[in-house]
C-alpha cells in the first residue's frame, strides 16, 4: 500500500495532521469490489432467467405435457448455480465462483439441448415457421439470451478471479 499524497486539500472529518497515516487502496481491491457488484447484478438477471424457465416448465406441466428431462435439469442446475454463485460472491471464495461458472454453463448447455431436441428445432430446419407457437418462440429467445448472458458471466467471473489472486512477484 502506498502513502496518500496530501496535495489535493484536507479530507473531511480531520484537522489535516493525520495525513501520513492515511493509505491509498490498491487498485486491485477496487477492481474486486467493482467485479463483485457487477456479478451481483448478473446473478440477479440469471435468477430472473431461471424463474422464466421454471415458469415455462410449470406451464407445460399444467397442460399435461410430459416434462422434458433437459428442461428440468437446466432449471435445477441453474438454481443451484445461483445459490453457489451468491455464496461465492458474498464470501469472495474463488472455488465457489469457479463452481458457479461451471454449474451455470451446464444449465445453459441443458437449455440449448432442450431446444435442439424439441419440435421447434424440427420446425425451423424444415422451414415450417408458420407452425411455431408463441410458447416455443419465447423459450427459444429465452435460451438465446441465456447463452449471451452466460458469456458475460464467464468473462466477469474470470476477471474477478484474476483480480482476487495475489499479484505475481518478479524474481
Amino acid at each position: 500500500m502506498q502513502q496518500r499524497r496530501g496535495a489535493s486539500g484536507r479530507p473531511s472529518g480531520t484537522d489535516g495532521s493525520d495525513f501520513s497515516y492515511r493509505m491509498v487502496v490498491d487498485s486491485r481491491y477496487q477492481r474486486v469490489a467493482e467485479g463483485r457488484s457487477r456479478l451481483a447484478r448478473l446473478i440477479l438477471v440469471q435468477a430472473l432467467h431461471q424463474v422464466a424457465g421454471a415458469a415455462l416448465l410449470f406451464l407445460s406441466l399444467s397442460k399435461g405435457v410430459e416434462p422434458n428431462k433437459f428442461a428440468v435439469l437446466s432449471v435445477a442446475a441453474g438454481l443451484l448455480a445461483i445459490l453457489v454463485g451468491e455464496l461465492g460472491r458474498r464470501r469472495t471464495m474463488a472455488a465457489l465462483l469457479r463452481m458457479y461458472t461451471s454449474l451455470s454453463s451446464i444449465a445453459v448447455a441443458f437449455s440449448v439441448t432442450c431446444i435442439i431436441r424439441s419440435e421447434l428445432f424440427l420446425k425451423v430446419t424444415k422451414q415450417n415457421t408458420a407452425a411455431i407457437t408463441s410458447y416455443e418462440l419465447f423459450d427459444a429467445v429465452r435460451v438465446a439470451l441465456g447463452v449471451l448472458l452466460q458469456m458475460v458471466v464467464i468473462a466477469t467471473t474470470t476477471r474477478l478471479l484474476q483480480n482476487m489472486s495475489p499479484p505475481k512477484r518478479a524474481s
